[in-house]
C-alpha cells in the first residue's frame, strides 16, 4: 500500500490489515482508522476514531510542515477508503 512518489515508503498490507482488526475488536466503538506518516520515526502510524469529522482536524502529507501527516483515512468495516 501507498507505493509511489506520492508517499514516503510502502506500507506493508499485512500491517494495514493487523490496524483493521486491532480497530473492529476494540471495546471502544471505533469507526475509522487514520494513517498518519510520522518524519521524526520515518514510519507509519495508526490511529482509531468514532468521529468522521476528525479526519478534517489533522494536517495532510504534503501541505504541512509538521511532524505527523494524515495519509489516508479508512472506514473500519467496509474497509473503503475515506480520505
Amino acid at each position: 500500500m501507498f507505493e509511489g512518489p506520492d508517499y514516503p515508503k510502502p506500507l506493508d498490507e499485512s500491517q494495514f490489515e493487523e490496524w483493521l482488526e486491532k480497530g473492529r475488536s476494540s471495546k471502544i466503538p471505533f469507526a475509522y482508522l487514520l494513517v498518519f506518516w510520522d518524519e521524526l520515526e520515518g514510519k507509519y502510524l495508526p490511529y482509531f476514531t468514532e468521529d468522521r469529522s476528525e479526519i478534517q482536524r489533522y494536517p495532510r502529507l504534503g501541505s504541512s510542515p509538521e511532524n505527523q501527516l494524515l495519509v489516508a483515512a479508512y472506514d473500519l468495516y467496509s474497509e473503503s477508503r475515506v480520505l
